[in-house]
């Protein structure tokens, strides 16, 4: 038998073996349950929620060797952390380590209704019936318990633990309608290893520079310490020489095999964080026992000394030591409460046995869009809440604008309309954007609905999400398309998979803004130009909306808030850099790409394209299709003057808008009397929307299109005018037409 599950049953015949022998562990602090303040029955109450996670951890070894359960990450070391759920209000929303059992069971206790050891066992056998992520992945997570559900937390729930934390008291402030009280504390928990985490980095330094910056900041960081990482030693005094000397985040130590130090401890970090609203960093020392999870063979990386003296300060056993000092049970007592426990799961599971998975893809991505909400839809501002937000620039408002300035009239519109609205990000404040969109805004709505960030994308995106979780909607903006890459996986890895790792029970809606794409003239190189989509095209349920042009973007921006609000859905906004500033389309001075500002009620909806047609009748015969978007959509409007005009060659160019999911309904229904296609994608070949587009036609198109495809070259953009030779331009359309018709 592998030394993993041999370790499983040692510790489990030593807990009853040593408390029957009265061999237990001496204490490693001096912390007594009546300095605590910790009650026989308080204690006693939390040993139970002890005992309740080890034997889930035991029985899920159990299950994984039957075929029947698919997870063994235990808590086995850390149920010192039953405490926390006591100390925490349910209510106070916790971010939570995969090794967070005890507190589970323990926060349970605080609501009626919920069966614990129901719920992890149908998470243990990935049943459809788990009443978290129905079967998706065996996470801890409830709706009413406050827990949202965390899949794989090294460092990654930080950032949006901060941004809850940001949340409570601007909620408070802003009189939005918030799910959580406005005294509450956000806990994030995390192990040693994870301290290391650039991501766990940016938490921490995000919140100091809040605190510094005297933002309220009620959070509970809670270092859960094995001084493991798998297989990775964390060195001694690590954690407390790198965490303890830093400023404005107050250190609080515990011994978390002593249930009175932890508890004592808790209520500390709680009471500052509640009553003080700054950050705290509660240091927990704990063991972990039975490896990293069923799969681990610790004996390849620990000595057997080691893991002995790892079992020898078994949490269970300080507990049972501290009874048995206090004379509150026997030995025969406690041991007879332990098998007590044993025999609950055991008759739970087998009441259980077999349960029904997920068997069909529909079933399994049900999820990965969240449900609608019923609320009702927020008023439309009115004509004199618009005159007094917009001063004497209020007038300007009816001449044709740019891009640039007409996303700034829409965002000011949504904040008067979205009182839950909050635009934030790198210099968007004062400066007003690097491209002045944000102009103004901070004037208008002040430092509680438009602030600036912290220069870090994680901490940025986090905060979206963490705010999204308390009734807010965000607008992040993300300064550059290249800056996304820095913190993709608060995309990935948290934004978007929360609706299906929670069978839609919690949400994060937002609308992600994003300066973008390429023909910047030369300016920044391909730091300031990036045209990949690729890294965020491939995440499910996100939606990724790109305008060519002002009036579109305006009335995409107020549908992509609607999505937020009403279908609470994680939307990216790629606005077109190149185009923020453009006046005119063909030559100089025509300022054909200026538009007026629409009707308050105008939108674009989702799947809705742009058809442009260079000829009078919409008759396709003879008629060359360009599928574009973006900067391709204003270049082929450029051709298309040069194709009519000197070649008599008459062309429908459709404005894709919406890039994920791609309007395939719409499009095909575009295309079903063309037989000659140019896909203009101003992306890179590889990975580009060109290679969706073109395996679309061909599994939709019978018979099948001439296609072909005009893009970006596989580079990255340079400085100065080479830019010029990795982009399409109007010229290229222009030959690529004349040589599909030719």
């Amino acid at each position: 038998m592998a030394i993993n599950l041999d370790r499983a049953r040692i510790i489990d015949e030593n807990f009853s073996k040593q408390v029957s022998t009265g061999k237990l562990p001496s204490a490693h602090s001096l912390i007594t349950p009546t300095q605590a303040n910790l009650a026989k029955n308080a204690l006693l109450d939390l040993f139970d929620s002890q005992l309740v996670s080890r034997h889930l951890d035991l029985y899920a070894r159990i299950l994984k060797a039957r075929n029947l359960g698919f997870y063994t990450i235990g808590s086995s070391g850390h149920e010192g952390n039953a405490a926390l759920g006591k100390v925490f209000r349910y209510t106070d929303m916790a971010f939570l380590h995969y090794r967070s059992g005890a507190f589970m069971v323990q926060r349970a206790k605080q609501v009626a209704d919920i069966n614990i050891i129901n719920d992890t066992l149908l998470a243990l056998m990935a049943a459809k019936a788990d009443p978290i992520a129905s079967g998706r992945h065996k996470v801890f997570g409830n709706k009413k318990l406050f827990v949202p559900p965390q899949t794989s937390t090294i460092a990654s729930h930080l950032p949006k633990a901060i941004g809850a934390a940001i949340s409570i008291p601007k909620a408070k402030a802003l009189g939005v309608n918030a799910d959580m009280p406005d005294d509450s504390v956000i806990l994030a928990s995390f192990g040693d290893g994870s301290v290391n985490h650039a991501t766990a980095q940016t938490a921490f330094n995000t919140a100091q520079w809040l605190t510094y910056s005297h933002v309220p900041l009620p959070i509970v960081f809670v270092c859960e310490d094995n001084g493991l990482g798998i297989s990775v030693q964390t060195p001694p005094h690590w954690i407390t020489d790198t965490i303890k000397p830093r400023p404005h985040l107050h250190y609080v130590l515990a011994d978390g095999l002593n249930l009175a130090d932890v508890y004592q401890a808790a209520q500390q970090a709680v009471a500052i964080a509640r009553e003080k609203l700054i950050p705290v960093f509660l240091h927990m020392k704990c063991v972990r026992l039975m490896g990293h999870a069923g799969s681990d063979v610790e004996d390849v990386y620990l000595s057997t000394t080691e893991i002995a003296q790892h079992e020898a300060d078994d949490p269970l056993l300080h507990t049972a030591r501290i009874i048995l000092e206090n004379n509150w049970l026997s030995a025969n007592d406690i041991i007879k409460r332990y098998e007590q426990v044993r025999a609950q799961v055991v008759s739970t599971a087998n009441d259980l046995i077999p349960q029904v998975q997920l068997r069909n893809a529909t079933d399994i991505m049900a999820a990965i869009i969240p449900p609608p909400t019923t609320q009702e839809s927020k008023p439309l501002p009115t004509q004199a809440q618009r005159q007094q937000c917009f001063a004497e620039h209020y007038k300007q408002i009816s001449k044709p604008r740019n891009l640039a300035q007409m996303l700034n009239i829409a965002l000011t519109d949504l904040l008067l309309q979205y009182d839950n609205a909050v635009v934030f990000g790198e210099d968007v404040a004062q400066k007003g954007g690097v491209y002045h969109v944000t102009a103004d805004l901070y004037a208008r709505f002040r430092s509680r609905r438009v602030f600036n960030a912290i220069l870090d994308e994680q901490a940025i995106l986090g905060a979206a999400i963490g705010l999204a979780h308390n009734g807010f909607i965000p607008i992040p903006e993300i300064q550059y398309l290249a800056y996304v890459h820095n913190a993709i996986d608060q995309i990935r890895g948290e934004a978007a998979t929360l609706s299906f790792f929670s069978n839609g029970q919690f949400t994060n809606p937002m609308v992600i803004r994003i300066p973008g794409m390429a023909y910047q003239q030369g300016f920044g190189g391909h730091f300031h130009n990036d045209n990949s989509l690729a890294a965020l095209r491939d995440i499910p349920g996100i939606i990724i909306a790109l305008p060519s042009n002002g009036l579109d973007a305006v009335k995409m921006l107020r549908h992509c808030m609607q999505l937020a609000y009403h279908q609470q859905r994680v939307i990216i906004f790629i606005e077109p850099i190149a185009l923020y500033m453009t006046k005119d389309l063909h030559k100089p001075g025509d300022q054909l790409w200026l538009q007026h500002y629409p009707e308050l009620t105008a939108d674009i909806k989702l799947g809705e394209i742009g058809v442009y047609y260079s000829y009078d009748e919409h008759d396709d015969n003879n008629v060359v299709a360009i599928v574009t978007y973006g900067n391709g959509y204003y270049l082929a409007r450029q051709a298309a003057d040069i194709l009519k005009t000197q070649h008599q060659i008459a062309v429908k160019i459709i404005d894709l808008r919406w890039l994920a999911p791609l309007p395939q309904q719409a499009l095909l229904a575009q295309l079903q009397n063309i037989d000659k296609i140019l896909i203009v994608d101003e992306g890179r070949k590889t990975g580009s929307i060109s290679e969706s587009l073109l395996t679309m036609f061909v599994n939709h198109l019978q018979p099948l299109p001439t296609i072909k495809c005009l893009t970006g070259a596989d580079s990255f953009i340079t400085l100065g005018n080479s830019w010029q030779c990795l982009l399409p331009d109007k010229t290229a359309i222009v030959e690529a037409i004349k040589h599909i018709i030719a």
